[in-house]
Order: C-alpha cells, then sequence, then structure tokens
C-alpha cells in the first residue's frame, strides 16, 4: 500500500499542474504511472531511513509519513522535468530530509511500536516454548 495517492498530491498541487509534470506524450490528463513511480520513489526513501527503527512498509500510515510522502512525490515529479526547482519545493524536500533523519534518530515519534531492539547479550533467541524440548538438560545430563 503507497503512503501517498495522487488525490493526496491534487489537495497541494493544480491537476492542471500534475498534467504538465506527468503528460510528456501531451494527452491532456495526468499520467498515473508517473504519479505512482514518484509515489513508489518516495515510499522507497522514507522505508531506507525508518527501517532501522520500525517494520517497514507501515501497515497503517502514520500521518507524518503520508505528508512526506506528498512533498518527496512532488519533488520526484518537479526533478523530471525541471531544471529549476521551485525554491518551495526544495524547501519542502529539505524538511523532509530533516524529518527523515530525525525518525531514523528516534527524535520524531511516528505514533507507532518501533520495531524490538536486537538482543545484544551475544546469544541465540528462540520463540520456541521449553516445555516441548526432546532433549532437556535433565535428559541430557551426563553425556
Amino acid at each position: 500500500m503507497p503512503y501517498s495517492t495522487v488525490d493526496d498530491i491534487k489537495k497541494m498541487l493544480p491537476e492542471d499542474l500534475i498534467v504538465q509534470l506527468t503528460d510528456d506524450e501531451a494527452t491532456g490528463s495526468v499520467n498515473q504511472g508517473r504519479v505512482d513511480e514518484a509515489i513508489e520513489q518516495a515510499d522507497a526513501e522514507i522505508d531506507s531511513y525508518c527501517a532501522g527503527r520500525y517494520a517497514v512498509p507501515f501497515g497503517t500510515v502514520p500521518d507524518i509519513v503520508k505528508k512526506l510522502s506528498v512533498d518527496i512525490s512532488i519533488y520526484n515529479l518537479y526533478s523530471r522535468l525541471v531544471r529549476d526547482m521551485p525554491e518551495v519545493r526544495a524547501e519542502r524536500y529539505r524538511s523532509a530530509i530533516r524529518q527523515r533523519r530525525a525518525m531514523a534518530g528516534g527524535n520524531i515519534t511516528l505514533g507507532v511500536d518501533p520495531s524490538p531492539a536486537a538482543s545484544t547479550d551475544g546469544r541465540a533467541e528462540t520463540n520456541k516454548p521449553t516445555d516441548g524440548n526432546v532433549f532437556s538438560r535433565d535428559k541430557l545430563e551426563g553425556f
């Protein structure tokens, strides 16, 4: 499930601008495939930052992740064609980078539980209960 949709992007950009950014074939409509690609790239960036702390992809998308997905997707759409990025888009992308770093460092909470920390005692762990062991400590005593 993507973290944002074309409808989310339309809340931030007028549809005619999205057409300009995606319609290389001059059909006069939004190229959904290019929007989807921009969203996929944005979501992959977000996941790469969050994977060290959270289980990704998110099942329930936190609001901040949705916002970042929209901002990065828009930046990706502009990046396809525009040599001079509008300053507001460049600043929102820089802000998204700062927020992703803060999420990865645990300085911004997403409202979801982080992934469990890996064991640091050097021993292997299992989720198998010990009461079903064929070879228990008592049975192996003396070997």
